[in-house]
């Protein structure tokens, strides 16, 4: 089975599993992938996330973080550019999600990053999904 959006497909499992009250999630690895676990470890959205070799072309293991009495740490992850439609913003233009308390997660020429991050950078790029 080819993936035509490996992006989507973790956002989806990771949205699934939490509605789901899961602990951990696995995806598919790749290096894109692995940057957004990154940027929402980072930024607090979850716990950890390890790779694990299995021969083939890997899995993230997602530990996802829920509040002190089981709430949800984010209301919405949605997916902005996609392969049939590409979207790019300058540092100015960065996406704000709920005036700055959410996160937009950027695909930038330095790896990816949070919008924080870009700004503090002063770089822009392809902007791949928002957390809120």
């Amino acid at each position: 089975m080819s993936l035509s959006d490996p992006i989507a497909d973790m956002l989806t499992r990771i949205r699934n599993a939490y509605r789901a009250r899961r602990e951990t999630v696995n995806v598919r690895a790749s290096k894109i992938c692995e940057g957004i676990s990154q940027v929402l470890k980072t930024e607090g959205y979850i716990s950890d996330y390890d790779r694990i070799d299995d021969g083939k072309q890997g899995i993230l293991r997602v530990q996802l973080k829920y509040g002190p009495r089981g709430e949800l740490v984010f209301v919405e992850m949605k997916r902005i550019s996609t392969p049939g439609r590409r979207v790019y913003s300058r540092t100015e233009e960065l996406p704000r999600p709920l005036n700055g308390m959410g996160i937009s997660i950027i695909s930038t020429s330095m790896g990816v990053m949070s919008d924080r991050q870009c700004r503090q950078e002063n770089v822009g790029g392809e902007v791949l999904c928002t957390v809120s």
